[in-house]
């Protein structure tokens, strides 16, 4: 199974075991003049569950520290992780809710994402689908109304903490599409974060190729060239529900506990 590198990885690679898995961590030129080289490590191992790849994660960020960053969940699966980097960082947790936006026939089937902020973000492979304008913004509100709910049932007493100024490292427990993250990366983004980092322990190369265009450093300990889905590369992917992420922000001080 090869690693198809994207272009922008080529300039510091020298040579790829087609049988490895490699680690990526990256810092964007385009808002960095102190340019970091792309960091390679060879890894053998899957994740055995969500907290196995926090801990794999916040290693990588060990040096955001004691810098108090914004440690931003996406629900569900992201939210057990943020947590738990969150805590060996120091950090403070929140969420940022994003919906992907399904195909009118399929709704499994990503053709973009939207974020409560009512930014959206359309694949490329969108455009082939010929739905009318109006068809496309029908989803996204439909997205955005189970957006608010979720926002009315994690966070009902409190808005989302500010991201301007702060470090902010956005979770989730892998990319497929990359449609979720991008929407998450482009909303905070808007809100000028000092910096904005986009961490996930498995993803798909290209998707990874797309979010680091947007984020200032990308952080992914396993990265496929031939990706399925994300719960593959877990040897436990039990689903996260909603009362396992209100009883996690609840132990925040910041919601109500789980019903």
């Amino acid at each position: 199974m090869g690693y198809n590198s994207p272009t922008w990885l080529l300039p510091w690679i020298s040579s790829a075991n087609a049988s490895t898995d490699q680690f990526i961590s990256r810092d964007r030129n385009e808002r960095r003049s102190d340019r970091v080289p792309l960091v390679l490590v060879v890894m053998s191992t899957l994740f055995s569950d969500r907290l196995d790849a926090a801990e794999k994660l916040a290693g990588e960020l060990a040096d955001y520290a004691g810098r108090n960053p914004l440690v931003l969940a996406i629900p569900r699966g992201g939210v057990p992780m943020a947590n738990d980097i969150a805590r060996r960082l120091g950090g403070e947790l929140d969420i940022i809710l994003v919906r992907k936006i399904g195909v009118p026939f399929n709704p499994e089937y990503a053709m973009g994402a939207v974020a409560e902020s009512g930014h959206a973000w359309m694949t490329s492979a969108s455009r082939s689908l010929h739905l009318s304008e109006g068809e496309i913004a029908l989803q996204k509100a439909r997205q955005i109304e189970v957006l608010k709910g979720r926002r009315a049932l994690y966070t009902p007493s409190r808005t989302p903490v500010d991201p301007r100024g702060r470090i902010v490292i956005i979770v989730d427990d892998g990319l497929a599409t990359g449609a979720t993250m991008t929407a998450a990366l482009h909303a905070v983004r808007e809100q000028h974060p000092a910096e904005l980092i986009c961490a996930v322990p498995v993803a798909a190369s290209d998707s990874i190729a797309g979010v680091a265009d947007i984020a200032d450093r990308v952080v992914c300990p396993f990265i496929r060239d031939d990706f399925n889905s994300v719960g593959q590369y877990y040897r436990d992917f039990a689903q996260v529900d909603d009362a396992e992420v209100i009883a996690i922000l609840a132990a925040q001080g910041r919601s109500p506990a789980a019903p």
